[in-house]
This record gives structure tokens, sequence and C-alpha cells, in this order.
């Protein structure tokens, strides 16, 4: 271990011990620090956020025998998910506090949480991105439970980590085959001997297929999507909110580990298997999603589909192809967030305005919020100039490049069916009655916060240019 190596993972090192010592002042202070644990949690992702920056490389770097790389994409990718969880727990913060659930719990297994994304996003072995997973998986199934009084939070929580279990023994699995194959974990070692030719072909398909199946899972593809709707509804709005953001930028980085940096000799298998998964999550994902009620769920089957189109630009498997998915995954996250934030900002003590009908003649109560979330609506519809629609314009660009015009075909023919259901959420809000007529009692300073949000969505599809270059710059494009 030398001064450089240390040097590099100085922000993972900061992040745990300040996870460490929240936890440990937590638990001497219990409620009485919560308050004080928030502040410091958000003091925190602020402190990592610099020392990302600061820390950052323009060249690959790999350190501790190469288990750890530093390079343009995991500083990118681990800026942006500390800053969207920053956000994230200041929309949390008054939600917590209006539903008498307001633990510090939440914010440390939070940072916890970030720490596993972080290795994630950083990981240069099988070893790394396995405990980064794990790591990350046990946090949010902790965070789902963390509502003991719910009816639908504990439930929700196990069925998210039996499930959970199921697809890391599977990746394990998968990960065991690899290295029989291969004899190493590196993943750059991996591709070289890959392309070698050493190892039975029939073993590294197999290693290949339950690799597949744990991506599949964290992204929640169909069919290993069963997980999300459920859990997104059961849990409590502020860890809906974490669940559906970040976690889904470290399963996209996950995904590129594995599949790019160790598994690109095997595209042309892997391109076959996450064809079928894209097909089916943006059918399935799109489709149920016009069938529900309750918005939470809708968002669920939306980010199914969501994943279908993120899956495109890895199927390109080249550089611009992967830069495209990475500035999708960016985007949902920004509408993601947005979304839910919506649905905390209408929700008060003893009521969770999670049905559709309470967004009903939100144009009377509130016009301006009822446009923010009409920004949001088109964005995650693909609707021009909003930013979501040249995250979907990225990706079909880049796997019609490669020669999957039916894919894109079929792509297209998915988004113009989804538009639908975020159609009429606009619908309720412009041309409905509202049921109520009560007051939002939001904090101003959510309501700021949300409604950049918003905006920042409408700007950015106007100059979407500079977060593209960021996204290219990251593949050395």
């Amino acid at each position: 271990m030398t001064s450089s190596e240390l040097f590099l993972v100085m922000p993972e090192l900061a992040l745990l011990g300040f996870a460490c010592l929240l936890l440990v002042l937590e638990t001497v202070f219990s409620r009485r620090g919560s308050f004080a644990t928030y502040w410091l949690t958000q003091a925190t992702l602020v402190i990592i956020m610099a020392l990302v920056v600061w820390t950052g490389q323009t060249s690959a770097i790999q350190a501790f025998s190469g288990t750890f790389i530093s390079d343009p994409m995991s500083m990118l990718l681990n800026f942006t998910v500390c800053l969207i969880t920053l956000v994230v727990f200041f929309y949390s913060h008054d939600y917590l506090r209006e539903h008498d659930i307001f633990k510090g719990e939440y914010f440390v297994l939070g940072l916890f949480a970030v720490l596993g994304m972080m290795v994630m996003i950083s990981a240069a072995s099988l070893l790394t991105v396995y405990l980064g997973l794990e790591l990350l998986s046990l946090s949010l199934y902790a965070m789902v439970a963390m509502h003991r009084d719910s009816p639908t939070a504990p439930e929700a929580a196990m069925k998210y980590f039996v499930l959970g279990a199921l697809a890391s023994g599977m990746l394990l699995y998968g990960i065991s085959m690899l290295y029989g194959a291969t004899g190493t974990i590196d993943l750059q070692h991996i591709a070289a001997s890959i392309s070698a030719g050493h190892g039975s072909d029939m073993l590294l398909v197999f290693g290949l297929v339950f690799i597949v199946v744990g991506v599949a899972f964290k992204l929640g593809a169909v069919p290993f999507h069963m997980w999300i709707p459920d859990v997104y509804e059961g849990s409590p709005t502020a860890v809906t909110l974490f669940i559906s953001t970040a976690p889904k930028i470290a399963a996209f980085a996950m995904a590129i580990r594995l599949l790019s940096d160790g598994l690109q000799p095997l595209l042309i298998d892997w391109q076959g298997m996450l064809t079928i998964l894209a097909v089916l999550s943006m059918a399935a994902g799109n489709i149920i999603a016009i069938a529900q009620s309750n918005i939470k769920r809708m968002l669920a089957y939306s980010t199914i589909g969501h994943v279908g189109f993120l899956s495109l630009g890895l199927i390109a498997g080249t550089a611009s192809g992967y830069a495209g998915a990475m500035f999708y995954v960016i985007v949902y996250a920004l509408m993601s967030m947005g979304g839910f934030g919506m649905v905390i900002l209408l929700g008060r003590k003893g009521f969770e305005a999670d049905r559709l009908e309470d967004f009903k003649g939100l144009a009377n109560r509130s016009p301006w919020f009822a446009f923010i979330m009409l920004i949001l609506m088109f964005s995650m519809a693909g609707v021009p100039p909003f930013l979501g629609f040249w995250a979907k314009w990225f990706v079909f660009k880049e796997v019609i490049a490669v020669g999957g015009v039916w894919l894109a075909a079929v792509a297209v023919l998915f988004a113009v069916i989804g538009a639908y259901y975020y159609l009429r959420v606009v619908k309720l809000m412009y041309f409905d009655k509202p049921e109520r007529l009560t007051a939002i009692k939001a904090s101003q300073s959510m309501r700021m916060v949300l409604s950049l949000n918003g905006i920042a969505l409408l700007i950015l599809g106007f100059v979407p240019g500079s977060l593209m270059a960021l996204c290219l710059h990251a593949f050395g494009l």
C-alpha cells in the first residue's frame, strides 16, 4: 500500500470514517441527535464531492493489486451519486419529520449505501464488485424495513431481501465460473484470458449468463423485475426516492465494469441476452404501467421501461453507446428524483399522496407545481425539448449506428405507448376537478429545490451538449 494508492481511495476512506463516526454519535445521542446527524450527513456528502473532484484522474489508474480503478467514469459517477443523494436526503428530511419517523439511522444507512455504490463504481475485480454490491444491498434492506409500524414496509423488505439474496447467489455462481475458466478475478486479466482463447467456452457462457442475471436484477430488467413494484409501493416514500435514483447509477456502473471491462470479448453473447431483456422490459414496463392507479407503482413500472431503453446503449457495445447509456441513467435519476419529490410535496402527516387521484386539479391548487410535474412527466415520456427526449435520442442513435434499426423501431413504439400514462397525469392535473383543496404544507426550501429540479430538466433540454460531453469524455471520446 503506497501513498499514491491511499490518495486515490481518499473519498471512500473519508466516507467510511464519517459514516462510522455518525453511527456512533447517533447511537450515543439517539433521537436527540437525529437533526444533527442530518446536517452532518449533508456536510459529509459535500466534503466527499470535493474529494472526488480533487482525487479524480484524467486516465485510468489501478491500485491495490488491480482491485480498484480510478478513471474519468468513476469520477463523474461518484460525484453524481453524492450530488443526487444530497438532494434526496434534503427531500427526505421534510417527509421523515412530517410522518414522525425522523431517525438518524436513515441517513447513516444512506451513507453506507453510498459507500457501497462508490466501491462498485471503482471496482476493477469481481471481488470488489461483489463487496460493493453487498454493502449497498444490506443498507437498502434495512432502510426499507426501517418503518416497523408500517403494514407494508416489513413485507416489502422481506421480498427485497429474499429476491436480492437469490440474485447475489447467482452473481457469485457466475463469478466462480469465470474464475474457474480464467484463473483470475481481475477484470482486465479476464478479458485478456478470454481474448487469448483460454478456458472452456461452455463454462464462460454459463458464467456470463449468471453475471447478466445479477446485473439485470439490480437494474430491474424483466423478468428479474418482480421486486420493484412491491418495494416501491411498500417502502416509505423517502426510501423509495432513494432506491429509485442513486443505486440505478451504481447498477449501470456494475454493468459497465463487468460486461465492458471484463467480458467485452463475449460481446456477441451478452448482446443477444440484453436485447431480449430490453424488449421485454420496454414491453412489460410501459404496458403494465397503464393499468396502475398508484403513482408509486406506476413509476415503478416506468423504471422497468426506462431500464429497457437504457439497455440499448449497452447493446450497442461501443464507447459512444456506453456514454449514451450513462447519459440516460443520469437523466433518469434526475427525473425520478423529481417525480417522487412531488409525491412527498403533496403529502402530509397521516396522508401519502400516492394515488393518481391525488393529483387531480393540482393546477387549481398550485399552478407552479402542476407545471413542474408537467415538465417531469413530459421529460419521462421523451417529449422534446425536455432532457428526457435527448436521453432517448442518444441511445436510439447509438443502437441504429450498429445496425439495430429494428430494435430502435420497437423502442420508439413502446415509447409512444408509454407516453399515455405520463400524459394521463397531466390530464388529471389540468382537466379534472380536485378532490380536496387543502394547502401544500411543504417548507419553502423544499419548494425551491424541487422547482430547481424540474427547471433543470427544461434548461438542460435546450443545452444537452454539456452533459453529453461529460459522458463522452468519461469513455475517452
